[in-house]
């Protein structure tokens, strides 16, 4: 018998066995626990849709469907490649989060793009994890909650992280990315089919969208932050209005057909001022027709576009939505509990121990969190005894990992390559816990 080949089917089968010798039926039925986690599964899921769907994962999948057709693979590899400026292509990627300010689910159609465009492994994986999390509402949020030295930590280990789990990933698998590089070197120069400044501020447009149509409610009432909150759907109107434009004047789409569109979006918003997700989605109803049925698109740009939006979200968010459902499941909705009562969870990170770290770091990474919600769920868990240390560890694998997200990741780019980084996520986040909570626990 070929044992190499057996092992797993071996490990499986033990792995099953083993749950069901150890399954505690009895408890289960007691507090009828199983009953509750999948009605906080349905309740997640829920939310999910009704929250991030539409506002965060529609404009997503359409930036990640044009940087398809509009970014020249060329172009990608010459400035997130494998043979692109490190200083250049880390320091874009790791910051990334500053302005797109998205959840764990949000930033995979957009990772998807650039990865399969061509980005080296580094960078991608930079982007991957920077872009949830290096929110600057966030980061302000954590240091007014749970104090100024958490929110510089956060800060600054959010940036580190990006950076050397990047650097680590192109390490661990450089052969990779020297193949790579040498099909680089292959590619003809691209072809321009409009200035650089016109493609920026098409993508500025539709960014300022997913940005603005998802800027949270800052703790404040007052301030920089609750004004934009309160001006969020105005600014929003006024990037969709600027993509309204780009696309009569540079893609050549019709007018006629753009003024009428944004005259049904303009009158439900008035009709329904309480309800934004009803313009928000007779707008996106209306690009969705714009794009598929513009006659002047000679070259099939638009159409293109489209067709490249719809397969990344026709693969993505069926992996969401199985993740979101276990995730709910296991671990429940903030102040819901789910098959893992939460009482396990806060007994096991008190102090400043290796073991709270690390069960921080992974229960982190495996939830679900929302754009700022990890802050008052911490400031729950500390008031209940979390050591500093672990909120940290929380903080830092927490809000860029989730369940459904790594899902959806070993769909891109593979399973060791998903294990690597998630593994490297958690032992940074491990690693700086101890070191935080020995100085300040």
């Amino acid at each position: 018998m070929d044992w190499k080949k057996e092992w797993k089917p071996l490990a499986i089968i033990i792995a099953v066995f083993a749950v069901f010798y150890y399954l505690p039926v009895d408890w289960l039925q007691a507090s009828q626990r199983i009953e509750n986690a999948i009605w906080e599964a349905l309740h997640l899921v829920k939310w999910y849709a009704r929250e991030h769907v539409l506002l965060c994962l529609v404009p997503a999948f359409f930036i990640a469907g044009a940087v398809g057709v509009f970014v020249s693979q060329a172009a990608v590899m010459k400035y997130l490649g494998p043979k692109a400026n490190k200083v250049l292509s880390y320091g874009v990627a790791s910051v990334a989060g500053t302005v797109l300010a998205v959840c764990s689910c949000t930033i995979l159609p957009l990772f998807a793009g650039i990865y399969r465009m061509g980005a080296g492994l580094g960078p991608a994986c930079a982007f991957l994890y920077s872009g949830p999390a290096i929110n600057i509402l966030a980061i302000v949020l954590t240091a007014a909650v749970l104090g100024p030295e958490m929110g510089v930590a956060r800060a600054v280990g959010a940036v580190a992280f990006a950076v050397i789990i990047g650097l680590c990933m192109h390490f661990i698998f450089r052969k990779e990315e020297l193949a790579k590089l040498e099909a680089a070197g292959e590619l003809p120069e691209p072809e321009v089919k409009r200035p650089l400044w016109q493609n920026a501020l098409y993508f500025a447009a539709m960014v300022g969208i997913l940005v603005f149509a998802n800027w949270g409610r800052p703790e404040s009432a007052s301030g920089l932050w609750h004004f934009i909150y309160s001006s969020k759907w105005l600014i929003t109107s006024l990037f969709a209005a600027g993509l309204a434009i780009i696309l009569v004047v540079w893609f050549n789409v019709d007018r006629w057909k753009t003024l009428a569109a944004a005259l049904v979006v303009a009158v439900s918003a008035l009709v329904l001022p309480g309800q934004p997700a009803v313009p928000f989605v007779l707008g996106v109803i209306g690009l969705t027709l714009l794009i598929t049925t513009e006659k002047k698109d000679a070259e099939g740009e638009l159409n293109e576009w489209f067709s490249t939006s719809w397969d990344f979200a026709k693969k993505i968010l069926p992996l969401l939505f199985y993740g979101v459902l276990i995730a709910g499941a296991l671990l429940g909705r903030p102040d819901h509990e789910g098959l893992i009562p939460s009482q396990w969870i806060a007994g096991l990170v008190g102090g400043n121990s290796l073991w709270a770290n690390l069960f921080a770091s992974v229960v982190g990474a495996f939830m679900y969190f929302a754009t700022l919600t990890e802050v008052p769920i911490l400031q729950g868990l500390i008031g209940a005894g979390m050591g500093k240390g672990p909120a940290l560890a929380l903080l830092l694998a927490g809000p860029a990992l989730s369940l459904p997200n790594m899902l959806v990741i070993r769909s891109v780019m593979g399973t060791k390559k998903t294990v690597v980084f998630v593994a490297l996520v958690i032992i940074m986040a491990t690693i700086s816990g101890i070191i935080y909570g020995a100085f300040f626990g």
